[in-house]
């Protein structure tokens, strides 16, 4: 009898296990991915749109302009994103709801309308900002606290899930709204997130009932003051942009500018408000300290970074072949090179730095910050050898963009992996949940000063401009190389 029951209970066991980790972490997988799926499909889009004669046929720099807004505004949100997840529905219900908000704005976004578009373009920007900020809550929440030894091994697979959406969407989604009907590739972003939701609804009973708690709930005193200042707030903002309207003043750069300002003041708002708090003791104090330096070289390695999706998309429309061995593909395509080198390359760098470990030669974060500043600056020189081809008249061959994506996958994958470890580490114990939302917002920054740029006329593939980009970077990686010792002061225990 024992040994059935044994096997009965070993084989329950393994009913509910997905590649040895819980069953859970499928559900998740799988709503992640779609999630990427839809997300960078019309990412891949948004840029091609917005400069075509069939679509929005906008200029480069106002198409910038925009895509950077909504990017800045992506991660901007993940802050109270986290927010309603901890306080207000807990993670599960708040996953749920980003899911309908997702795929109401790729919805949305499939109608042919330029007003609906960027009504769109905001539901996206709040749904990813509620999901992001919480799905990677509930995979924690599968194992056994931070010393379970599968969750380093969780995290692996539900972010190759992200990479596995995003390597896909640009060859589905981008296909089909670049050769056959924009808005239909929009409204294929809406089919990808409604299959992650359902999907999400589903499977929901194999998630941790941790997941379904609301942390640290609202009281109803809370409650109430917090309606009344969204809405006090909501009525302000509709009285204002009313009234420009109404006065015949509106133009699109009454709504890009106050949220590329936000997306600088903001963060340099939280980090000061962190940093001036008397509940941290010294140590902390000198932790932030030394974690601004990161935050702000994170910011300069974003600002061109994301440019690959705008910047170069753009150029790439208009001034490159597209073309390999003679046989053509789409724009969006080149957004498909990133996740794939991902892929192939995250296990290589994973087994690089153990390997160097094990012999002590394990470069220190600081150098691979330095080292990932040093290459997202490399790959913009890079970047003036197809913009010297393109001023001569010719076409520039695809693999020079090649190129430059892979030298900045790399760069990705000094910096960012090491960006969100650190974060970890040095996050004060006041702060623990909400530093991550806090790592986010140098993407933020990175992206709002590009969107300033844009908003203010300067043309980002100019080479003069592109040069002083790559140039920003390899003084800001050298700068926090040259301070080394001084910011390891400053990081204490912290390597």
């Amino acid at each position: 009898m024992a040994s059935s029951l044994t096997k009965d209970s070993a084989s329950t066991t393994a009913e509910k296990t997905f590649f040895g980790h819980p069953r859970g972490l499928a559900t998740l997988f799988m709503t992640e991915m779609w999630e990427r799926f839809s997300y960078y499909g019309m990412k891949a889009l948004l840029p091609l749109y917005l400069v075509a004669p069939g679509g929005l046929h906008l200029s480069a720099t106002t198409a910038t302009a925009i895509y950077s807004v909504y990017l800045s505004l992506v991660y901007l949100l993940t802050l109270p994103g986290g927010w309603i997840g901890d306080r207000v529905f807990g993670p599960r219900k708040t996953v749920a709801i980003a899911g309908v908000v997702i795929m109401l704005g790729h919805l949305t976004l499939a109608l042919p309308s330029a007003g609906l578009f960027y009504a769109g373009l905001g539901l996206v920007a709040i749904g990813s900002g509620l999901l992001k900020a919480n799905i990677s809550t509930m995979v924690g929440h599968l194992y056994d606290g931070p010393d379970d030894p599968r969750r380093d091994g969780g995290f692996t697979v539900f972010y190759m899930g992200i990479n596995a959406g995003a390597f896909a969407a640009p060859l589905v989604i981008g296909t089909i709204g670049e050769k056959v009907n924009w808005h239909l590739g929009f409204a294929l972003a809406a089919l990808g997130m409604a299959l992650g939701l359902g999907q999400y609804l589903i499977g929901s009973r194999s998630l941790s009932e941790r997941s379904a708690v609301t942390p640290k709930p609202l009281s109803a005193e809370e409650r109430t003051s917090t309606l009344r200042k969204g809405l006090i707030w909501m009525a302000v903002a509709a009285a204002f942009y009313i009234a420009v309207v109404a006065s015949g003043h509106y133009t699109l750069n009454w709504l890009l500018v106050p949220i590329a300002i936000a997306g600088l003041v903001i963060p340099v708002w939280v980090l000061v408000k962190i940093k001036r708090d008397k509940d941290l003791d010294a140590g902390e104090q000198s932790k932030m300290s030394a974690y601004i330096w990161f935050f702000a070289a994170a910011a300069v390695f974003w600002m061109i970074y994301d440019q690959g999706g705008s910047t170069m998309s753009i150029f790439a429309e208009s001034s490159a072949k597209n073309s390999v061995f003679g046989w053509g593909f789409p724009v969006s395509w080149y957004q498909s090179v990133n996740p794939v080198l991902i892929m192939a390359l995250a296990p290589v760098f994973a087994w690089f730095w153990l390997a160097l470990n094990r012999r002590g030669k394990e470069p220190s974060t600081i150098v691979k910050f330095s080292s990932g500043l040093a290459l997202i600056g490399a790959s913009f020189f890079l970047f003036l050898a197809p913009l010297t081809i393109a001023d001569g008249g010719h076409k520039a061959a695809a693999m020079w963009l090649v190129a430059i994506y892979f030298v900045q996958t790399v760069g990705e994958l000094t910096l960012s992996p090491v960006g969100l470890s650190l974060t970890t580490k040095m996050a004060p114990a006041k702060y623990a949940s909400q530093m991550m939302g806090v790592w986010f917002l140098a993407v933020t920054a990175g992206d709002a000063t590009t969107s300033l740029l844009s908003i203010g006329g300067v043309n980002l593939d100019g080479k003069g401009v592109v040069t002083l980009e790559a140039a920003l970077a390899l003084v800001a990686g050298f700068a926090v190389w040259m301070y080394r010792k001084k910011v390891k002061e400053l990081m204490g225990a912290v390597h």
